[in-house]
């Protein structure tokens, strides 16, 4: 038999792993945004304020909070998705299943 196949249990594995993987991202959305809150100690001297002025910048909304919040959405996006459509491919399998055996009872 030639194709691709998936089991039921494939398909919950799979939206373990990415539901995993969303609770890391989030986590990451918080360290990330509190590195924006953060102004780096990196002294008093102008070179130095101005370093950690760009840092923060690189971490707020603009820049990294942004990205791995992106990030974020698109991963629970996908997770919700996925989580749907094994669900409708269960209730479908267990219809289908239930209409065969019903078949083969009227059958015998």
């Amino acid at each position: 038999m030639s194709g691709y196949r998936l089991t039921p249990d494939e398909l919950a594995a799979q939206v373990k792993d990415l539901a995993t993987l969303g609770e890391r991202t989030s986590g990451l959305v918080s360290s990330a945004g509190q590195l924006a809150q953060r102004l780096p100690k990196l002294g008093t001297a102008p070179p130095a304020l101005h370093l950690a002025a760009q840092l923060r910048q690189a971490a707020g909304e603009t820049g990294l909070t942004r990205d791995v919040t992106a990030a974020d959405t698109g991963l629970n996006t996908a997770h919700t998705a996925l989580r749907e459509s094994v669900a409708q491919y269960l209730h479908a399998e267990e219809r289908i299943t239930d209409a065969l055996k019903a078949t083969e009872g009227g059958l015998g």
